[in-house]
C-alpha cells in the first residue's frame, strides 16, 4: 500500500469511527433515557443490561452506512478543499487507487451488515418480545407500567393507576380464563406476591362481576385473593418476519409455498409477500454501506469550500431519501400487487445510477 493510499485510508477510518460514535449516541438517546428510568426504579444491573443489549444492535444497520457516507463526504471534501486532490492528479496519481481502500472497507461493512441484519437484529427483536419471561420474577413485576393495559400474562388483562413498591392502586382485571365469560374485578388497592410461577393478588375493597362464571351477578368484598396461575412461566410468542434469522425466514417461505392449499390465495399471497419483502429489505440495508461510499467519494471531491457543512447536509439528505424509500416499501409489504420486495430496491438502484454518473466525472 502506497503512502498516499495509507494516508487517505487512515483519515477515512478515523472519520468513520468518530462519525459512528456520534450517530450511535444520537440514535440511542431514547434507549438511554429508558435505561436511566429503569435504574431509578431500582432494577438490578442484569435487567438494565438486558434492555441495553437488545436495543443497541438495531441501530447498527443505520449508523454504519450513514457514518460511511458522512466520512466519505468529509474526508474527500477536505482533500479537495485543501487542493490535495488536485495535487495528486497533477502528480499522475491514479485516483481509483486512492479510493480503492475506502471502497474495500465499505464492502467489508456490507458483509458485516448482512450478518447483522440476518442474525443479530432478529435475535434482538426476539429477545425484546420475550423480555418479561426472560428476566427474573421480581424484575418482571417492576417493569409493569401503570396506566397501560398489560396483556403479557395468559388469559388475563390488567390495568392499574399507580404503584408503590409491591402495592398497586385502582386495579382493573379482565379474566378470560373461562371461554365465553369475561370476569371483571376492580379493587382499590392490591398487594402483589410471588409464589413460584404464580402471581398472587391480595385485593382490598373489591367489586366482582360476575361472582360465578356460570351465573350472572355482582358482589363486593373487603378482601379477595386472585391467583394468576403460571403467569411467570417462560412463554414463547409467535415469531414475526423481523424475528426470524436467515435460515428461518427461508424455511418460512418454503413452508408457505408448500402449504398454499391451506390458505385462500389472497391470504397466502399477502403472507408470502411480507416475508419476502423483509428478506430483500435486509440486503438493501446492508448494501447501503457500499453505495453510500460510492456516492460520497465523488460528491466530496466536488466540494471546495465549507466542506464540513456541505458534507453533513448532503449526508442527511441522501440518507433521509434512501431510508424513507425503504420504509415506504416496507409499509406495503402486505400488498403483493405492488411488488414491495422490488420496491425496496428502488432507493439502491437510484443511488447506483447517481454513483455511475458521478464516479467517471471525478476520477
Amino acid at each position: 500500500m502506497k503512502i498516499i493510499e495509507r494516508y487517505v485510508l487512515k483519515s477515512f477510518l478515523m472519520a468513520v469511527f468518530l462519525s459512528w460514535l456520534v450517530l450511535s449516541f444520537v440514535m440511542t438517546i431514547s434507549l438511554l433515557v429508558k435505561i436511566v428510568q429503569l435504574m431509578i426504579q431500582g432494577l438490578p444491573v442484569k435487567a438494565v443490561g438486558l434492555f441495553m443489549l437488545v436495543g443497541f444492535p438495531e441501530t447498527l444497520r443505520l449508523t454504519i452506512p450513514i457514518s460511511l457516507l458522512v466520512s466519505s463526504l468529509l474526508v474527500f471534501g477536505r482533500l479537495s478543499a485543501d487542493s490535495e486532490i488536485a495535487a495528486m492528479r497533477s502528480c499522475g496519481v491514479n485516483m481509483l487507487a486512492v479510493i480503492k481502500w475506502p471502497i474495500v472497507f465499505a464492502l467489508l461493512c456490507t458483509l458485516l451488515g448482512i450478518y447483522i441484519n440476518h442474525e443479530i437484529v432478529p435475535r434482538a427483536h426476539d429477545v425484546r418480545r420475550n423480555i418479561y419471561s426472560m428476566i427474573s420474577v421480581e424484575d418482571g413485576i417492576d417493569l409493569l407500567e401503570p396506566g397501560k393495559f398489560i396483556t403479557d400474562f395468559p388469559d388475563i388483562t390488567i390495568w392499574f393507576a399507580s404503584k408503590e413498591g409491591s402495592w398497586i392502586n385502582d386495579v382493573l382485571i379482565f379474566d378470560h380464563s373461562h371461554e365465553g365469560v369475561t370476569r371483571e374485578v376492580r379493587a382499590e388497592r392490591t398487594l402483589v406476591e410471588i409464589k413460584g410461577d404464580d402471581i398472587v393478588l391480595n385485593m382490598y375493597k373489591v367489586r366482582i362481576d360476575p361472582v360465578e362464571y356460570d351465573k350472572p351477578g355482582i358482589a363486593t368484598a373487603d378482601r379477595f385473593q386472585h391467583t394468576l396461575k403460571g403467569a411467570l412461566k417462560r412463554r414463547k410468542h409467535i415469531k414475526k418476519a423481523k424475528d426470524l434469522n436467515y435460515k428461518e425466514i427461508i424455511a418460512k417461505l418454503k413452508e408457505i409455498k408448500l402449504n398454499q392449499k391451506m390458505l385462500p390465495p389472497e391470504a397466502q399471497a399477502k403472507v408470502y409477500s411480507v416475508y419476502r419483502t423483509h428478506l430483500h429489505m435486509r440486503y438493501v440495508y446492508a448494501l447501503a454501506a457500499f453505495i453510500f461510499v460510492l456516492i460520497g467519494v465523488p460528491l466530496g471531491m466536488r466540494s471546495h469550500r465549507k466542506e464540513s457543512t456541505i458534507g453533513i447536509a448532503l449526508s442527511l439528505i441522501i440518507a433521509m431519501v434512501f431510508y424513507l424509500g425503504v420504509i415506504f416499501a416496507e409499509s406495503m409489504d402486505s400488498s403483493p400487487a405492488f411488488y414491495p420486495h422490488l420496491l425496496v430496491w428502488i432507493p439502491f438502484i437510484l443511488c447506483s445510477l447517481i454513483a455511475l454518473y458521478l464516479l467517471p466525472k471525478n476520477l
